[in-house]
């Protein structure tokens, strides 16, 4: 049997696996007793990407889902207040590990698929995400009180494009925003956050329809086609504002994580979100849906590699 400090030990290994833009790990953890705190590390806040935190505090909320299902994987139930206290806004959650309840086989796969999910930058097959599997993944997102929005060739597919390559031109002719992404691609082997130039993906071939964003250290790999109209999904809530945006990250995180035990691929297309002007009409493109938090490009991919974490002991708040 796991004892509670063993199944927080791995918890946390478990939270550390989440995704972050540019892999910035924006996470702190801090362990009292039976009772763990998640924070939100200024110091990993892409200032000029992401200058509200909204996409830090995403990756929180993964980070939180990710916690909670190794929880409930290794029998233990974890009760989770969000924003406990008003005088601490980076104080995120708190999750007190209260006792213990037998895990379905839905909570072991789902854990089992946390090292196994990795952010594909990789071209997709052209294979359609069928209803079932659509069905499961929105199911998913709102175990955690999020929703999703499928979006499919439409007058809104058009619209994302258009938004997606307005985003990625300003951030091309951004100098502030070209500084702050080099800090975080490439670096020495080794290095534990950050994006390797070998996850990065190929270079697409011209035509492409979608536009990914665009590094300025590419992937020595030739250039590949990549799917022609791949799957658009958002992440929305009924509401917005910090605590909004980590159960829009948790709701995010466990739809990555179904998404893997189905056999699918994601990764994510942000930009829209780090241009003022995009942003707004991003926001008003889905106000029928609610808040909108992100968007995932989904279907099947060949398998791909993880990108390095920082170990546990490096994410642990110090003590006041």
């Amino acid at each position: 049997m796991t004892t509670a400090q063993q199944a927080i030990d791995m918890a946390l290994e478990a939270a550390v696996r989440a995704p972050s833009p540019f892999n910035a790990q924006p996470w702190l953890f801090e362990v009292d007793g039976a009772t763990i705190s998640l924070w939100l590390d200024r110091d990993r806040v892409l200032t000029v990407a992401d200058p509200e935190a909204r996409e830090a505090r995403l990756a929180c909320g993964a980070a939180l889902c990710n916690l909670r299902v190794a929880l409930r994987a290794r029998n233990r139930v974890g009760l989770t207040r969000l924003l406990p206290d008003p005088a601490e806004r980076d104080l995120l959650a708190t999750v007190r590990v209260a006792g213990e309840r037998k895990a379905s086989d839905v909570d072991q796969q789902l854990a089992d698929a946390i090292t196994k999910r990795h952010t594909n930058r990789h071209p997709f097959l052209e294979r359609s995400v069928l209803p079932d599997a659509r069905a499961k993944l929105a199911a998913a997102a709102r175990t955690e009180g999020a929703e999703l929005v499928f979006v499919d060739a439409s007058e809104r597919y058009d619209t994302l494009v258009r938004l997606i390559r307005d985003a990625e031109r300003a951030m091309e002719n951004d100098g502030a925003y070209q500084h702050e992404i080099k800090r975080w691609l490439g670096g020495p082997a080794g290095r534990r956050d950050g994006i390797p130039t070998d996850a990065v993906g190929p270079t697409p071939l011209s035509g492409q329809l979608l536009e990914l964003r665009k590094y300025y250290r590419p992937n020595p790999l030739p250039p590949r086609l990549f799917e022609q109209q791949p799957l658009l999904v958002a992440v929305t809530t009924v509401g917005s504002g910090p605590r909004f945006d980590v159960v829009a990250g948790a709701g995010m995180q466990r739809t990555l994580l179904a998404g893997c035990t189905l056999g699918l691929s994601a990764s994510f297309l942000s930009q829209p979100f780090e241009v003022a002007e995009t942003r707004r009409e991003l926001v008003a493109e889905f106000r029928d849906a609610g808040e909108v938090h992100t968007l995932l490009r989904i279907g099947y991919g060949y398998p791909v590699g993880p990108t390095p974490r920082r170990p546990v002991a490096d994410v642990m708040a110090p003590p006041e």
